[in-house]
């Protein structure tokens, strides 16, 4: 999380506007659902919410915002934040967890 750097549209000094921050959204429901249910996040992706829109809401949502997707990596360092508020890191849930992925790295 804290590799992540906050990214605007700005010169360094000078204090973005709302509307020169990057917005970032991370779409996590399959292609052909109903509704989009994704991440957003204003100008610092480790922060964010989620949210659900129908589709053609979702599209004007990210139209009106000048979104951004989340890079792999920024998704990558979510993600085990994430995994880390779920299991903790010294408890058992966290070592099955871990050993869970390498068997399932393991088994590909």
């Amino acid at each position: 999380m804290g590799d992540i750097q906050q990214h605007t549209r700005t010169v360094k000094n000078e204090k973005p506007t709302f509307k020169q921050m990057i917005k970032y959204v991370r779409v996590r429901s399959a292609e052909n659902s109903r509704f989009v249910e994704f991440d957003f996040a204003i100008s610092d992706p480790s922060l964010f919410v989620e949210l659900v829109l129908p589709k053609k809401a979702f599209e004007q949502f990210c139209q009106a915002n000048d979104v951004v997707s989340m890079t792999q990596e920024q998704q990558d360092a979510n993600d085990i934040e994430l995994e880390k508020w779920r299991y903790g890191e010294d408890t058992l849930m966290a070592k099955n967890r871990k050993e869970q992925h390498v068997q399932e790295k393991n088994a590909d």
